[in-house]
């Protein structure tokens, strides 16, 4: 079980959950809601850094947003900036999967100086990932129409735990090399859910005009990128732009792996992890 905190800021009071030990490293999700039994990604992160696992506003019980503007990544950002400055922290490390990738990318841009290492896994650097069309959110991938109806279906008030764990473990399927290792990659007692406040907002207001890559050139963190082959949330092209457009990147693609290579190639991306951090 991961420790839980309350981080007071000057932009309110941050439910955050720890473990691990030495230097210390942030890792959020754009839209998750975290809670002591953890998350996947931040495990693989735990054995070589102090992890800080943060719900974001409106997520879990941190604080909740005044108005829809505080909930824009670029408000994120300084969320998080908040929560470094008030545990004391001159830098630390970043990692994020995902939209939280994508978060990352913008954290690095906007205050390089407090980021010492950044790990990218399965995101992208604009919203034009979604204009390929072997990504799974274009019109013309195969499986477009049952995950746009699957994220719809989590957004709803009124539906029970069960129909909600069902839509996601289906909806999580669909980003899997191999749907069949389901059971084997999500066995355990972590119980992440969807913050659907947060979702929305990202759909509607954030990804339209989601456009990092006149930034990242600027950016000289030192970086890992991370992708599977097979990814179709954000395919490897995405992974490869963020590689060429900063100047101080590693990339490793995994063969086997979709959108989850920290589950579906975990050794490989355990001692890929462990390379970076402890150089």
């Amino acid at each position: 079980m991961w420790e839980r905190a309350f981080i007071p800021t000057d932009r309110g009071t941050f439910e955050v959950f720890l473990r691990g030990e030495g230097k210390p490293l942030a890792i959020t999700h754009l839209y998750s809601e975290f809670n002591e039994t953890g998350d996947r990604f931040a495990n693989t992160m735990v054995p070589h850094r102090r992890t800080f696992l943060v719900n974001l506003r409106e997520a879990g019980e941190s604080p909740k947003a005044d108005n829809p503007a505080d909930l824009d990544m670029d408000e994120t950002v300084e969320d998080l900036e908040a929560i470094r400055k008030a545990l004391g922290f001159q830098v630390w490390d970043f990692a994020g999967h995902s939209t939280g990738g994508m978060l990352g990318l913008m954290y690095a841009a906007r205050h390089p100086e407090s980021i010492s290492s950044l790990i990218i896994v399965g995101a992208a650097a604009s919203k034009d990932y979604a204009s390929q069309p072997d990504c799974i959110y274009h019109p013309e991938h195969p499986m477009f129409e049952r995950m746009q109806e699957l994220r719809g279906l989590q957004l709803q008030q009124d539906i029970s735990v069960e129909q909600k764990r069902a839509y996601g473990q289906e909806t999580t399927k669909l980003s899997l090399f191999k749907p069949e290792n389901y059971p084997q990659y999500f066995s355990g007692n972590i119980r992440k859910s969807v913050a659907p406040v947060r979702l929305d907002h990202f759909s509607r207001h954030d990804f339209p005009k989601f456009d990092l890559t006149g930034e990242l050139p600027n950016v000289r963190t030192r970086t890992l990128v991370m992708c599977g082959r097979q990814d179709v949330q954000c395919p490897i092209r995405c992974s490869e732009e963020i590689r060429d457009l900063m100047p101080n990147v590693e990339m490793m693609v995994f063969e086997a792996s979709n959108h989850y290579p920290f589950l579906e190639e975990s050794g490989k991306f355990a001692d890929t992890v462990k390379i970076f951090l402890e150089p």
